[in-house]
């Protein structure tokens, strides 16, 4: 099918170009979301007569879109799913919930603006493509995590900020110090005054069995 192309059209074309695309792109994606018409003779009338009104819509739009384009470019939103050990998502991310995140860092974005060419189905940082105007790319970084604990740790890497352990005696360190010692045991750390305890209580012992072996001579 042949269509006349109302805005622009990533890998397509440019406003008011004539290409030719497959019937089911036309109809499911480019008429619906009047990026397109059909190449009729009256459409190609229609759209000569209505170009300058066109695009001089499109340049406002734009001019709206390269305004809101820094609220967003290189900024981070986060996503919680499900994930296995490996950090396989029990599902997937979509366009749709990718608009969901980036639109609260406060810009309005569809899920049509959203350029993902395949379901996210890892955690992870991801960098997604936003067309706020299809003549504006911008991108964001969608944290996939399990727990808003991982997606911080995650910003904290994307910053460039050592992610270290507490420090011993905070609340914090004692936390993460119970993942690691059974309940009850000490730290590794203590177990030198462990064993000399141990060997200062075996001393007397041994001066009593040499002493009694001496005496039974």
């Amino acid at each position: 099918m042949e269509v006349i192309l109302l805005e622009k059209v990533e890998k397509l074309g440019q406003m008011g170009q004539v290409v030719r695309v497959k019937d089911g792109f036309a109809r499911n994606y480019l008429l619906p979301q009047k990026k397109a018409l059909r190449a009729t003779a009256a459409n190609r009338e229609r759209f000569e007569v209505e170009r300058v009104v066109l695009e001089k819509t499109n340049a406002a739009r734009r001019a709206d879109a390269e305004k809101n384009a820094g609220s967003l470019d290189g900024k981070t939103c986060v996503l919680l799913r499900q994930a296995s050990e490996s950090g396989q998502l029990y599902g997937s991310v979509t366009a749709r919930d990718v608009a969901e995140a980036a639109s609260t860092l406060g810009v309005a974005v569809g899920r049509t603006q959203v350029s993902l060419d395949r379901p996210i189905k890892n955690l992870g940082t991801h960098t997604v493509r936003v067309f706020l105007h299809p003549e504006v790319p911008t991108t964001v970084k969608v944290i996939v995590a399990r727990s808003e604990a991982e997606a911080e740790i995650e910003k904290q890497r994307l910053a460039g900020i050592s992610v270290k352990g507490t420090e011993a005696g905070s609340e914090d360190g004692a936390a993460v110090a119970e993942q690691f010692f059974e309940e009850g045991a000490a730290p590794t750390g203590d177990a030198p005054d462990a064993e000399a305890a141990a060997a200062e209580g075996e001393a007397p012992k041994r001066k009593k069995r040499k002493a009694k072996a001496e005496g039974d001579e």
